[in-house]
């Protein structure tokens, strides 16, 4: 059976990253969006990143232009609208599709282990979130309206 440490994804920056690299943290996942109305929600990723990053706590944003065409600029544009707007700090990776038949394997692994709503392995739309533990389980997967600061309780509990 595969984890999540068995995919690789490469970041915004252009290099390729084993998600292994990340072994041994809490990971918060996150398909984002740079033109969406849950865009905001970047201000609490980054928040709860800054607080909990020095407890072992990594969120990873990978923008995905699925849903509306709301990311449609290229990796540069997104990590400076990111950084410009939101002072986003957390890692970043190059935009991917999270459904259909080239959704990156990252995702389809998240959402088989942690379907939504009547079993549906569906990414339903832009910040969707996925909870990961330490040794690479997925614990919990939230609503694009489920809030970022509304997570503390969880990610702590998975911190401990």
């Amino acid at each position: 059976m595969s984890t999540i440490y068995d995919h690789q994804a490469t970041l915004i920056t252009g290099e390729v990253s084993p998600i292994a690299d990340y072994k041994g943290q809490v990971l918060l996942i996150v398909n984002t969006a740079s033109k969406c109305g849950f865009t905001p929600q970047f201000t609490g990723l980054e928040a709860i990143y800054e607080k909990y990053k020095d407890q072992g706590f990594t969120v990873l944003g990978f923008p995905c232009n699925q849903f509306l065409n709301q990311d449609p600029g290229n990796e540069a544009e997104i990590a400076s609208f990111c950084s410009l707007n939101y002072g986003v700090s957390f890692p970043m990776f190059a935009k991917i599709d999270v459904n259909g038949p080239g959704a990156h394997p990252l995702f389809q692994h998240l959402a088989a282990e942690a379907p939504g709503l009547l079993g549906s392995q569906k990414i339903k739309w832009n910040f969707t979130k996925f909870l990961v533990s330490r040794d690479g389980r997925v614990l919990d997967r939230y609503a694009p309206t489920t809030k970022p600061e509304d997570l503390v309780k969880d990610i702590e509990k998975a911190l401990a």
